[in-house]
């Protein structure tokens, strides 16, 4: 009997090459108009993981898996790989890389399949450690992929308390500069937001995941009062600083409330 998974995988290979010749949408697609489409896919999954929604997040999944399939199907055409290319590709570098499986090499824990992987990346001709980290990632991931790249060849502070002590010193750093009024001022904001995420990453918190959490808490929060102006006949433009405070401390309240009744927020369960 075939396996499920082969059979699904085969029914959306069919599907595409039946959309790819009949469909005058798909049939003018390219590399290069797929790209942006691609991009807002995948912001959509980690919208749906963020918030914790497994429905969403098969979905948009499966958009994913569509564009992967696509881009191989107009490669094919093109003369240039296929997806059976792509799939063998990967397979044989996971094998590449995690020689603690598929060969005889010993590792003692996660630290060292990291570091084994960063090793294996050089030998196969990579001329930077950091190379591999894409030019057109957001800052703050970048930060964190990159030392997190170091930290795979051992270039890393011993203990999160260290790396905090150079929070620290940067912030201090930071101060001096906007005491002064320094042009200076941006460099040291940026180093210290650099000590900051590298004492994260040290305290296993991802900073984009955590500060996308504290967006879309200020955005409620702000939607709150918005609608309570409203309710009053009122923009939010009119209200005092004072009065924005008030519903801001109550919009607080409510989520602990929520959250004390074990109420979904922010698409997940939580209790006091």
């Amino acid at each position: 009997m075939e396996d499920p998974r082969t059979e699904a995988f085969k029914r959306l290979l069919d599907i595409m090459d039946q959309l790819r010749e009949k469909c005058p949408w798909d049939s003018k697609q390219t590399f290069e108009s797929l790209r942006c489409l691609t991009i807002e896919e995948t912001y959509e999954l980690t919208d749906a993981i963020i918030e914790n929604k497994p429905d969403d997040m098969r979905g948009e999944l499966g958009d994913l898996m569509l564009h992967l399939v696509f881009y191989s199907k107009i490669a094919d055409e093109k003369g240039l790989f296929n997806i059976t290319d792509v799939l063998n590709g990967i397979c044989e570098k996971l094998i590449r890389r995690h020689p603690h499986i598929f060969s005889s090499t010993h590792v003692d824990n996660e630290e060292d399949v990291k570091m084994n992987w960063e090793k294996i990346k050089l030998k196969e001709g990579n001329k930077s450690v950091l190379g591999g980290v894409p030019q057109s990632l957001p800052a703050m991931v970048k930060a964190y992929r990159i030392q997190d790249k170091a930290h795979g060849v051992g270039f890393d502070w011993d203990n999160s308390e260290q790396v905090w002590d150079k929070v620290v010193e940067e912030m201090s750093e930071f101060k001096t500069e906007m005491d002064k009024n320094s042009n200076k001022k941006e460099e040291e904001f940026g180093d210290l937001l650099f000590a900051l995420i590298n004492f994260a990453r040290h305290n296993h918190i991802h900073p984009e995941d955590a500060l996308e959490k504290t967006n879309k808490k200020f955005i409620s929060r702000f939607k709150f009062i918005e609608e309570q102006a409203h309710k009053q006949g009122r923009s939010i433009a009119d209200l005092s600083i004072d009065e924005m405070e008030n519903l801001w401390q109550k919009a607080k309240m409510g989520e602990w409330t929520k959250r004390g009744n074990g109420e979904t927020v922010n698409g997940r369960k939580e209790n006091l």
